[in-house]
């Protein structure tokens, strides 16, 4: 039977005999030759690494073979160990495991590299371009069968990809430990990045894509909607609404594809740039985006004609997103919204592409003369930030999408302000929008998935869910009240809007207190058999306490903390001994490796008591540190926010900011 082959291809682990080795299947989406940045010393311990894998017997076979995979692409991926059977999440029943947690930990590895949910399935990569679930695939091998053996009394730790083994623990402990990219700080660039990676030791692991908790573009679809409502009705003018509004942005990526998805359901008209016909046409082929269209005149035409109607339509203009910005700059166009969710994160190895080269020359050249591509790219960002002032100066609002498109920008020596004390010419959409009105007040993507695979228990924890919303609206304080709306129009709506791409898995923006309830009637609901089998809790580490990121998560941090991290670390450390089942701490992640620090966990409920307990000590736990934090930055919201959870619960006692009158301040320093 298909299940029996598949529980033992688990079990085995690094087979004894060497599978055939495996051709680059041109079915899927590959990862762009990484630069070439080995000595010819560094390549060999690179070759030795990865032969550690494996009996000295195949050693003779493999050597060349993974030689030959570094110098055609930059990494060594072991493509012959590439499981043959079809990598998705299956039920969880279906996992060979000693431990219910254990199978939902292999469930939503394989979900995160399902050729419909990642973006280089074959290289381990599940989004933005290098986000990394492991380095290789005896490392996924290695740890499936640690999983298929782990009881409830060890711990699977795990180092960038390498499982380091499992160790006795208790029933009490997580049952994986994931860190990704934990690296002395001063070596902590860009090309260290690509130096230890290229080495095997280590990886680039984003947010959810090396902490096994993707769910698809639906995980940032919910937020992008969020973000666009709440910047039209930051719009000057006193129509807040965003019927014939035009949102200009770019990328449909694993992430960014996700923005013309949110465009229609917020119901405006958007124009998304994407250069990899690959990428437009698969997001189309999905539902994600309504057309692809060519040439940059009849794409503009287009969205026009849908401001016109006064409907929401969705447009992928399959070509560069400068050519773009220049054209409606050169027309005239008024633009109301503008973003970026290219990922520029990783700006030299295919996180951007320049103006004035195919994407295939670009590809050619990042590898051939990393130099010269890397001007390419700089110059390309002048010309799109000169392009978008010129757009600002009439009307249109821009903000960053968190892909350090300002950071980037500015290094480029682009006319954009920021560094060095300065503050950008735009906001971050967390300054504006995400910081004060959710972050600050504790909403952030709790998301969901069901193991059961079932449609139906999915749309049954939906209901759940928006019950629970719609009695907190009930009596909700007006500072919390139009989140909660507008986060019961998302769950309400969200099996009409088609959202789910793999895992049966929901996102919804809650505070702690909707987190917790949520989750409480879920393990109820799983108790009483409503729901067939476990559901898995987690969150992106974009969140209120999850992620330290100057220019992102905590870029409306303003006491002069944002470039710490101790908020995402004890974050992790807290998560850890209050119930969670599995956490991770990453460098990088969203705006680049080196610039943040980020974790996140997963939580199995499985209808029992003890679920119960955990989730209500460890939801609380990872939402308000992130609020406390934010109040002592003198965030006004999150002042409010913490004062309200301290009522809500005896034990919470937080150090409150007291404020210093600025006149005093003033006469004291001087000048």
């Amino acid at each position: 039977m298909l299940s029996d082959r598949f529980q033992a291809s688990i079990r085995e682990g690094i087979p004894d005999e060497l599978p055939s080795a495996k051709p680059l299947d041109p079915s899927v989406p590959h990862a762009p030759k990484r630069k070439d940045i080995l000595s010819s010393e560094e390549k060999k311990l690179a070759l030795r690494n990865a032969l550690r894998y494996f009996p000295k017997k195949h050693h003779a076979v493999l050597a060349p073979e993974f030689a030959a995979e570094l110098k055609e692409y930059g990494r060594i991926y072991m493509y012959r160990f590439r499981p043959s059977e079809p990598m998705h999440a299956r039920p969880i029943e279906q996992y060979p495991a000693k431990c219910t947690q254990a199978a939902a930990i292999m469930l939503m590895i394989q979900n995160n590299l399902d050729p419909a949910v990642a973006q280089h399935p074959h290289e381990l990569i599940t989004y933005g371009g290098n986000g990394a679930v492991f380095q290789n695939w005896a490392q996924y091998r290695h740890t499936m069968q640690y999983l298929s053996e782990m009881s409830e009394e060890q711990t699977l730790v795990m180092y960038s990809g390498h499982p380091l083994g499992l160790f006795p623990s208790n029933k009490e402990a997580p049952r994986v430990v994931v860190t990704n990219g934990m690296v002395i700080p001063n070596y902590s660039s860009p090309d260290d990045w690509e130096r230890m990676n290229a080495l095997g030791v280590s990886q680039y692991g984003q947010m959810t894509a090396g902490s096994y908790m993707y769910i698809g573009p639906q995980g940032i679809v919910h937020g992008t909607t969020i973000t666009v409502l709440n910047a039209c009705r930051m719009l000057k003018g006193a129509d807040k609404t965003t019927k014939g509004k035009l949102f200009v942005t770019a990328g449909l990526g694993g992430m960014s594809g996700a923005q013309p998805k949110a465009g229609n359901i917020a119901g405006v008209v958007t124009i998304c740039a994407e250069v990899n016909a690959t990428a437009a046409h698969k997001r189309q082929s999905q539902g994600w985006v309504d057309e692809v269209i060519e040439d940059v005149d009849a794409c503009i035409d287009a969205a026009l004609a849908w401001q016109k109607k006064g409907e929401a339509h969705s447009i992928a203009f399959l070509g560069n997103v400068v050519d773009l910005w220049e054209r409606m700059a050169d027309r005239n166009i008024h633009v109301d919204l503008g973003s970026d969710q290219t990922s520029l994160h990783n700006p030299w190895a295919g996180g951007y592409y320049p103006v004035g080269l195919s994407y295939e020359e670009s590809n050619a050249l990042m590898v051939k003369d990393p130099a010269a591509f890397k001007k390419c790219v700089e110059e390309s960002l002048k010309r799109q930030v000169k392009a978008i002032n010129t757009l600002t100066a009439e009307g249109m609002y821009f903000f960053d999408y968190g892909n350090a498109f300002l950071l980037e920008s500015k290094r480029a020596g682009a006319e954009i302000g920021g560094l060095h004390g300065e503050e950008f010419r735009y906001p971050s959409y967390v300054e504006d929008i995400m910081g004060p009105m959710c972050f600050d007040h504790g909403f952030g993507p709790f998301r969901w998935v069901c193991s059961s695979g079932d449609p139906k228990d999915l749309a049954t924890t939906d209901r759940i869910a928006g019950d629970v919303l719609e009695a907190m609206l009930k009596d909700a304080p007006k500072e919390i009240h139009q989140q909660i709306a507008d986060n019961l129009h998302w769950i309400r709506s969200a099996q009409q809007n088609k959202l789910v791409v793999g895992s049966q898995a929901r996102i919804l923006y809650a505070d702690a207190e909707g987190r917790i309830r949520i989750a409480e009637a879920f393990n109820n609901a799983i108790k009483s058999g409503e729901v067939t089998a476990p559901i898995v809790l987690g969150r992106d580490h974009h969140d209120v306490s999850g992620t330290d990121s100057p220019y992102r998560e905590t870029s409306n941090i303003r006491d002069g903390s944002r470039f710490t991290a101790d908020m995402a670390v004890q974050n992790f450390v807290g998560d850890a001994f209050r119930g969670a089942t599995w956490i991770s701490l990453h460098n990088g992640g969203g705006v680049g490796w080196g610039e943040v620090i980020n974790g996140g966990f997963g939580m199995v409920l499985d209808g029992s008591a003890d679920s119960d307990r955990r989730l209500k000590s460890m939801l609380h736990w990872d939402v308000n540190n992130g609020i406390a934090r934010r109040a002592w930055a003198r965030n006004p919201n999150a002042q409010w926010s913490i004062q309200e959870a301290m009522k809500r619960e005896p034990r919470l006692k937080v150090t409150v900011a007291q404020e210093a009158e600025d006149a005093l301040v003033e006469q004291a320093i001087g000048g």
